[in-house]
Order: structure tokens, then C-alpha cells, then sequence
């Protein structure tokens, strides 16, 4: 009955969907005509004939049946709570878009020639702002039904160690996703575990015929992992939905991939995003064509840089150095020069009082000037406009035996800024931190976070660091 009612409400939620959209098309045209109305003398003439036209309102009608299948088949109406508001308003306006684009060429199709661009704009904002609000709304209400005690998910957590106290953790930073833990079975009661304890795994049959139960959560140590064939043997015989929190759980990605060979299922616990091809010529093409525009309006800056350096110190106007890039193979890396020349270049970090820099070094540095020449390193291909900071094989020999998953940042292209850098990681900072939001960017990695990255570290005041001026 509970699988039944799950299905039956992202059935209406669909169909609301629908109707809102065929509404916001019908929105659309009013206020698009009656505006012209309003404005021109004589009525608004041949176009708001045209909207009332019932291929037009057809259209509109399959625009919105079609706009909601293919939202469906995104699985925005499972009824999972891991989705999140964000995730599904990316989803939804990336789907409204492409569609709204697609209805245009079917009304070309249908030979409505003359019909209002302006009517599909209107129509894509209001569509799109009619689904979020919709949302906004159930969340409303979804969060004070559980503020009450009601709509909660009751889930029965197997396992009572390390692996389950993180999901207890979890649950306790995200309480709006809803689930309730009644409790949890173990060999050895854990009182760090903020829940009941309810008993041995030999009560787990006894727990799952609770009808309140809807879910299990499997979080076991590897010690304990020899209770698991039991475990879902009972989920599948009571017919208990089952999740996993695998022992393993620290070295998986945020979206780890599984392939099928044969009988095996394969776990991709090292892929990124880049490994699909389509991603990394999307990455390749902003590179390019970032790089080439950055370069063009930043040539005047670079010309007065690089006189400034030649006339402030004697030696060669470009920094370069080796550093570690894709697949942990060198490059030369381009700077200005910031320092006078020296012999620890290839070990040494240099330092906010560092003596070896000049006084119109310590300028550039400060406003990240120096870095411009990096936009090369974009367009030869050795660096990405965004991504981790590219570091000398020093310290990346150094660091790869202290930092766990060091080299994980090594599988995508260095860049110029990256997601720890608008972050506050820059320079001589924690090198663990830094790490762990490189690796959280490479995981994570779409188009819109390159994006903002590039917006923080240009209108967030990113560009300029904490060095003082000599």
C-alpha cells in the first residue's frame, strides 16, 4: 500500500506540473497581448488571433505533456529525499529550456510563422518560476508536517559503529530531508549512537514486521560485514526497501559510477567527470575560447607588467617553472617575474616577507598580475582556467606520501583558480584543506561551478590576497 501511494502521488505531482505549465503558456499570452492592447492604438490586430489559434494552444498543451514526461524520465518524482532543492532546480530549468527552444522549431513546423518570441520568453520565466514556487510550497509544508512528528521516513538502521554513527551525523545536518531512525541492531550497544538501541541482529525479523518500518539502512563495519547476506535475506522477505552505507565509505566519490561485467558489478570509485568525453570537450572548448578572449582584453595589462618587471630588476621578464599537471606529467608553467633571480625556485614556497621579492613584485602579487601569462598555459593545453592549483614536483613527491588521496587532483588539468581558492586556500595555507576541496571539486565538477568560481575569483575579490606591498 505504501509503494502504491508513493506512486500515485508522483503521478499528480507530474500532472500538476503540466497544468502549470499549460497555464504559464496561457499567462504568457495574456500578458504579452493585452499588453500590446493596452498600448497600440486599434487593438492588438493579427496576434492575439494567433494566440487564441487552437494549433497554438495545442502546441502549448504538448509542450507541457511532453516537458513532464521527460521530467519524469529524470526521476525527479521518485520519492527520494536526496534530491535536493537546488538539484532539482537545475534540472528543471535546463529541461524548460531546451524544451521552450524545441517548441519553438515545432510552431515554425506547424507553419505559425508570426507568433510573439516575447509569448516564449514569458512563457519559459513563468513555467519555470510556477515549478519552483510549486516546490518551495511542499517544502513548506512537508517541513511543518515534520516539525509535528508527521511525514517522517522510519528507518531501521542495522549496524552500530563508525559507519553508522556517520549516518546518524548525517541525517543530524540534514534533518529537512525527513528520515526518522527508530532504531538500530548490533552485536554491542553503542552509546555514542544518538537512537535507540533495539537488540542483536537476531531481532532484525522481529523489527522489520513493525509496519511503521519503511526502510533499512545497512551500515556495517568491515568486522561486521558477515551479518550482511542475513540482513538482506530479511529486507527481501518482508519486502523492506534496503540502503547501504558501505564500510568502504571514506574512499568513495560524491557519484561514484557502476559498469556490469558479466556477473561482476564494478564500482568506479576513482572516476571523474571527465572521463565522459562530452564533458571534457565542453571543459576544453571554455578553456579555449575563455583563454583567447581573457588574453585579448588582458594584452594591455600584460604589456605594462611586463615593462614594469623589465625595469625593476634585472633578469628575463617570464617566470617559468616545472610543475606537475594531467596525469602527474610536467609542464612549464608562466609567471612574471616576481623576484629577483634566485636558486630556490624549484623547492622553496616563497613567503609574505619574502626578501627575495621586488618591490614591483610584491605589487603584481598582490593583485595576482603576475598570473596572467598562465591564460597561455590555458590555450597550449597544460591548464584549465579552472581547477586545482598546479604545484612543483617537490612537494607533490612530498605531500603524496602525507596527504591521503594527494594525487586524486592530479587527474584533471591544474587551473588558474579552482574551488579552494575562492575559498580562502590560497598561498601557504593548509595543504589538507586545500586538498579536500580540490577533490570535492573534481567530483562535482559541471559547468555552472566553473562558472561561479570564475565570477568569485573576478567580482569576489579573489584576485587580490593578503600580501602586503614592500
Amino acid at each position: 500500500m505504501i509503494e502504491k501511494n508513493r506512486k500515485i502521488k508522483a503521478v499528480c505531482s507530474c500532472l500538476g506540473d503540466m497544468l502549470l505549465l499549460f497555464a504559464a503558456y496561457l499567462l504568457a499570452n495574456y500578458l504579452r497581448f493585452n499588453y500590446i492592447r493596452f498600448f497600440q492604438e486599434g487593438g492588438a490586430g493579427p496576434a492575439l488571433d494567433i494566440a487564441q489559434d487552437v494549433r497554438t494552444l495545442a502546441a502549448g498543451a504538448v509542450f507541457a505533456v511532453l516537458d513532464g514526461a521527460v521530467l519524469w524520465l529524470l526521476r525527479l518524482y521518485d520519492d527520494t529525499r536526496l534530491y535536493g532543492l537546488w538539484r532539482k532546480s537545475r534540472i528543471i530549468a535546463v529541461v524548460n529550456l531546451v524544451g521552450v527552444v524545441a517548441f519553438q522549431a515545432a510552431l515554425y513546423q506547424m507553419r505559425l510563422t508570426n507568433f510573439s518570441r516575447m509569448v516564449l520568453v514569458l512563457f519559459y520565466l513563468l513555467g519555470t518560476f510556477l515549478l519552483l514556487v510549486k516546490r518551495l510550497v511542499m517544502r513548506w509544508y512537508r517541513r511543518r508536517r515534520r516539525d509535528k512528528g508527521e511525514g517522517l521516513r522510519h528507518v531501521l538502521m542495522i549496524g552500530g559503529g563508525k559507519i553508522a554513527a556517520q549516518y546518524l551525523l548525517a541525517l543530524e545536518h540534514n534533518p529537512y530531508y525527513g528520515f526518522a531512525v527508530d532504531g538500530y541492531l548490533s552485536d554491542r550497544e553503542n552509546p555514542g549512537l544518538a537512537c535507540r538501541y533495539l537488540g542483536g541482529y537476531e531481532k532484525l525479523d522481529a523489527c522489520l514486521e513493525d509496519p511503521v518500518i519503511e526502510e533499512a539502512v545497512i551500515a556495517l563495519d568491515a568486522a561486521d560485514m558477515s551479518h550482511i547476506t542475513s540482513a538482506l535475506a530479511a529486507c527481501d522477505k518482508h519486502g523492506t526497501r534496503v540502503t547501504m552505507v558501505p564500510f568502504y565509505n571514506d574512499y568513495l566519490p560524491a557519484r561514484p559510477t557502476i559498469d556490469v561485467l558479466g556477473e561482476c558489478k564494478l564500482i568506479n570509485i576513482r572516476q571523474t567527470p571527465f572521463d565522459n568525453l562530452a564533458n571534457a570537450f565542453v571543459k576544453r572548448m571554455l578553456d579555449i575560447v575563455g583563454s583567447l578572449i581573457l588574453i585579448v582584453l588582458t594584452s594591455p595589462v600584460m604589456l605594462a607588467v611586463a615593462i614594469g618587471v623589465k625595469l625593476s630588476s634585472p633578469g628575463p621578464v617570464l617566470f617559468r617553472q616545472e610543475r606537475i599537471g594531467l596525469n602527474k606529467k610536467p609542464f612549464m608553467m608562466y609567471k612574471f617575474r616576481s623576484m629577483r633571480v634566485n636558486t630556490q625556485q624549484d623547492t622553496a614556497w616563497s613567503t609574505d616577507a619574502d626578501p627575495r621579492k621586488t618591490r614591483f613584485g610584491s605589487f603584481i602579487r598582490k593583485f595576482s598580475l603576475d598570473e596572467l601569462p598562465q591564460f597561455f598555459n590555458v590555450l597550449k593545453g597544460d591548464m584549465s582556467l579552472v581547477g586545482p592549483r598546479p604545484e612543483i614536483p617537490f612537494h607533490v613527491e612530498h605531500f603524496k606520501e602525507e596527504i591521503p588521496r594527494y594525487l586524486v587532483r592530479q587527474q584533471v588539468r591544474p587551473g588558474c583558480t579552482g574551488w579552494a581558492q575562492v575559498n580562502g586556500l590560497r598561498g601557504d595555507t593548509d595543504i589538507a584543506e586545500r586538498i579536500r576541496y580540490d577533490i570535492w571539486y573534481i567530483e562535482n565538477w559541471t559547468v555552472a561551478l566553473d562558472i561561479k568560481i570564475i565570477f568569485r575569483t573576478v567580482f569576489g575579490g579573489k584576485m587580490v590576497n593578503n600580501e602586503k606591498l614592500s
